[in-house]
């Protein structure tokens, strides 16, 4: 039988919709998720059944439905509202950030015109974590076709018609070979296959780590799987954990937009971008997203590298 779910949640002055729209409308084929000016609707796999989350963006508040194909235990109406509070950013304390650096010589006018920027988090750990090891070294958009291919390959689609982003169970019954020739590169199909295994037969317990284990404790057991570096864990613990302090000096983008905003006239090292951020802790990750903001705000560029908004 179907289920739906719901929550409304209030939101702040400050909120800004659009940001967190954007984040999911990187997809212009709407395979999994489409978006318009003030809504969003997500395919997603909901305790191993597809599922559609339609969420609606009103003054003050934000509006929350998970149609579910398939029954769903009562206790899931309390999973599901903070889900999407983590979605939306809700549990980031960005006034404490925008407060202590608002004055900061370079980066204070950049947070001023971005205030109330918020990370989006994506629905669970496990898309996080795949989708930062689909976007290793590539561009966001070869990142972004890659995707859609893993949506496809898995087959979860809902009944409102929308592919469904997988779980680990679904990508774990993927051979190497399939990954492959989606066009996974064999280093990256051999990690997204390990870790997906890992997770679905819970050795790494990715929805229990939401709040059991600290973060120092997801990084060591991550950087343990061959193929997952400190960019990798570090993108994973924000946009699936929403941890806000994590150092992502190994992101292209970060780097060309530190590069802009500091005027230096050649490419800025890795070290330069960690010291840089390293003055911003424990909102590293933050100040991080407010440089991808800047970034898709500069003149277009070509090339590749870590980069996976």
């Amino acid at each position: 039988m179907p289920t739906t779910l719901s929550c409304t949640l209030a939101l702040p002055a400050t909120f800004r919709p659009g940001d967190i729209l954007a984040f999911h409308r990187r997809d212009a084929h709407e395979v999994a998720e489409s978006a318009d000016a003030a809504s969003l609707r997500k395919g997603l796999v909901w305790n191993g059944l597809a599922a559609c989350l339609a969420l609606r963006f009103e003054p003050g508040r934000a509006v929350a439905e998970l149609a579910i194909d398939g029954a769903a235990a009562a206790e899931c109406s309390a999973r599901f509202q903070a889900m999407v509070r983590r979605m939306l950013g809700l549990t980031q304390d960005i006034e404490s950030f925008e407060r202590q650096h608002r004055a900061h010589p370079q980066a204070g006018a950049l947070i001023a015109r971005q205030a109330g920027l918020r990370v989006a988090v994506a629905a669970t750990p496990f898309e996080a974590l795949s989708w930062a090891v689909t976007g290793q070294q590539i561009s966001l958009g070869a990142a972004v076709a890659l995707r859609r291919k893993l949506i496809v390959a898995a087959g979860v689609r809902h009944t409102c018609g929308l592919m469904c982003y997988p779980d680990a169970g679904r990508v774990a019954a993927l051979t190497v070979a399939a990954l492959r020739a989606e066009g996974f590169s064999a280093a990256k199909a051999n990690t997204l296959h390990t870790l997906a295994h890992l997770v679905a037969d819970g050795t790494l317990p990715l929805d229990a780590w939401l709040h059991t284990l600290a973060v120092d404790d997801i990084r060591n057991q991550l950087l343990s799987v061959r193929g997952v570096g400190p960019w990798t864990v570090d993108y994973t613990l924000l946009r699936g954990f929403g941890w806000m302090d994590g150092s992502l000096h190994g992101d292209a983008a970060v780097r060309r937009a530190l590069q802009a905003l500091l005027g230096a006239p050649d490419r800025l090292g890795e070290h330069h971008a960690r010291s840089w951020l390293a003055g911003f802790s424990p909102w590293r990750a933050l100040i991080a997203a407010h440089l991808w903001a800047a970034d898709s705000a500069l003149p277009a560029h070509t090339g590749s590298g870590r980069r996976a908004p």
